[in-house]
């Protein structure tokens, strides 16, 4: 039995032998790839859309239906413009009240002043008197101020690039009716998560993109970042500006941005899928070797090795995770790579 035992020992030891030596025998193939010197750029990626630089909101101060609407989408219009038109019926009967009692408070203003210089009154019912009047006098130009708001004026130039009014509508204080801009002058705004807007800087390039320009990439600039962010949504508002070679673009025209953060002309770039855990496996002399790198630039094809690789190097690719150092290796180049 103990012989048994010894001869099936043996065995095994044997055909690990054989595996270890059929393994030394036939070195694994690995894909391969040069690590080049190439250009790299870093990206924040955002959503965006056109609007004026200069947005301005035509609201009433009153309440009131609308009577008419005098401009349409497109309409250029200038400073003191009427615009909307709201129903006078109300503000005319509450003018007329205001101005009746008025004429009563007036009346009973210069009886009482008269009969004040007289003696038959005391200065305090001639003071009273003519506070009811200034009161009634005040009440009177208010009605008249509200009834001037009946028709709504362009507070500046532009265009109307929005209406959301029409006759019959009822018009409240804080809703908007139309959106007065300048068609020449946008800017887009763009929505930048909170973990990315730290690398975002004023005066940085970006480019952009909507389906209604296929193949074209719209230069602008990052002009301004809010201060604040928006804790709900997690993100940040940027401000961008066109560059000239933009071209004209429609206010409300939804935009993919991609804002280039930083850029590097010369940087050794290996494929995404040859990092793991750090580092990064090359074939030298037949062999595996993994060498620790830094990493700078990082991108869904490439990333830039800043220490810890030299240019030119056989990277592998997709290395295996059993991959040994020293281990011996059939490097396979991938198509389309310097040999």
């Amino acid at each position: 039995m103990q012989r048994k035992t010894i001869a099936i020992a043996a065995l095994a030891v044997a055909l690990a032998a054989g595996a270890f030596w059929a393994w030394q025998g036939k070195p694994r193939a690995v894909t391969v790839v040069a690590a080049h010197v190439g250009p790299a750029t870093e990206l924040v990626y955002a959503t965006g859309y056109v609007e004026a630089q200069q947005p301005v909101t035509i609201s009433s101060r009153i309440t009131a239906p609308v009577s008419r609407v005098l401009v349409s989408e497109g309409d250029a219009v200038h400073r003191g413009q009427p615009l909307v038109l709201l129903a006078a019926d109300e503000q005319q009967a509450a003018l007329a009240q205001a101005a009746a009692q008025q004429r009563a408070a007036e009346q009973t203003e210069g009886r009482t002043v008269t009969l004040f210089r007289q003696g038959w009154v005391t200065k305090a019912a001639r003071d009273q008197a003519v506070a009811n009047a200034d009161a009634a006098r005040a009440a009177t130009a208010a009605a008249r101020a509200r009834q001037g708001q009946l028709v709504i004026r362009a507070e500046s130039d532009g265009v109307v690039t929005r209406r959301d009014v029409y006759d019959g509508d009822l018009a409240t204080p804080g809703k908007a009716l139309l959106l007065l801009g300048d068609p020449l002058r946008i800017r887009v705004t763009a929505t930048v998560d909170e973990r990315d807007i730290a690398r975002v800087r004023v005066g940085q390039p970006a480019l952009m993109a909507n389906d209604a320009y296929p193949g074209k990439a719209i230069p602008a600039h990052v002009a301004e970042v809010t201060p604040g962010g928006d804790p709900t949504a997690r993100a940040f508002r940027v401000r961008l500006l066109p560059d000239a070679a933009a071209g004209t673009l429609p206010i409300g025209l939804s935009l993919e941005v991609n804002l280039v953060t930083r850029r590097e002309a010369r940087a050794l770039l290996v494929p995404a899928k040859a990092l793991a855990a750090g580092r990064v496996w090359t074939v030298e002399d037949g062999k595996a070797r993994a060498h620790a790198v830094t990493t700078g630039i990082a991108g869904a094809d490439a990333v830039q090795v800043t220490a810890g690789l030299a240019a030119g190097a056989r990277v592998i690719v997709s290395p295996p995770a059993d991959l040994r150092e020293g281990e011996r290796v059939k490097a396979v180049v991938q198509p389309d790579q310097p040999r």
